[in-house]
């Protein structure tokens, strides 16, 4: 595949979401940059989830505006992969070349590039396994394969590791980084502060719908500018 110009930066402008009159999100004002891991903290009923479902196209906002600010040219420049990946009925294989095929990828192409992505995660010698019959890591390493397979430029993960054991969350991060080096952007919310310590470049917390604090992950766990931020790290706040 071609390489492509970047869409980057996508620019959130006083976005607000509701529902059934409730309010989960108010006036959130963000700039999402090519280049560093954002990882998004919060906790439990911050947004954070409705936020990047917002960002991907998945929820309309309620008020206020998301757009790309660089180019865009052929298919869409995001994807995403949820905390339980959704398997289609068919092989490995399949899966990662299914995205291919509605891109409009001939079938040669397709095998090169969905061989080359269940490579770089593991997981070849599945290729024609039952996607839907492997274990909860090995189909979120499928779901971050297909996810590749498209050459995203900006990847939103909705706290990929949440339900799986340590040994297949250091296999979904050393993809997630690998996929970072590669010039995705990431975008990530996570529950594991070890994780965000691990992942992040910078940090976005989220309290009440509303963001809090955005800043340089390092600073961020050294010296928390606000209070509810400094109670989420010493565990103060439910996560």
């Amino acid at each position: 595949m071609h390489a492509r110009q970047s869409p980057l930066p996508l620019v959130l402008s006083d976005l607000s979401f509701a529902a059934g009159g409730v309010a989960i999100l108010e006036r959130i004002s963000l700039t999402l940059e090519a280049g560093p891991r954002t990882v998004i903290l919060g906790p439990n009923g911050a947004g954070k989830s409705v936020l990047l479902r917002l960002c991907h196209g998945l929820l309309r906002p309620s008020a206020g505006a998301i757009g790309w600010r660089g180019p865009r040219i052929g298919r869409r420049p995001d994807a995403m992969v949820f905390q339980r990946p959704v398997m289609l009925r068919r092989s490995v294989r399949g899966n990662v070349e299914y995205g291919l095929k509605l891109a409009g990828i001939g079938r040669a192409e397709r095998h090169r590039i969905a061989t080359e992505r269940l490579e770089a995660v593991g997981l070849a010698h599945l290729a024609s396994r039952p996607a839907r019959r492997l274990s909860g890591g090995e189909q979120q390493r499928v779901a971050l394969a297909r996810a590749w397979a498209l050459d995203p430029k900006l990847l939103f993960l909705d706290e990929p590791t949440a339900s799986l054991d340590p040994a297949a969350t250091r296999l979904v991060e050393a993809i997630v980084l690998a996929m970072h080096e590669a010039g995705t952007k990431i975008v990530m919310t996570t529950h594991d502060l070890g994780q965000a310590r691990r992942l992040a470049d910078e940090i976005v917390f989220l309290h009440r719908g509303r963001i809090v604090e955005r800043a340089p992950a390092a600073d961020f766990f050294a010296a928390p500018k606000s209070p509810e931020a400094a109670a989420f790290i010493c565990g103060e706040l439910p996560v």
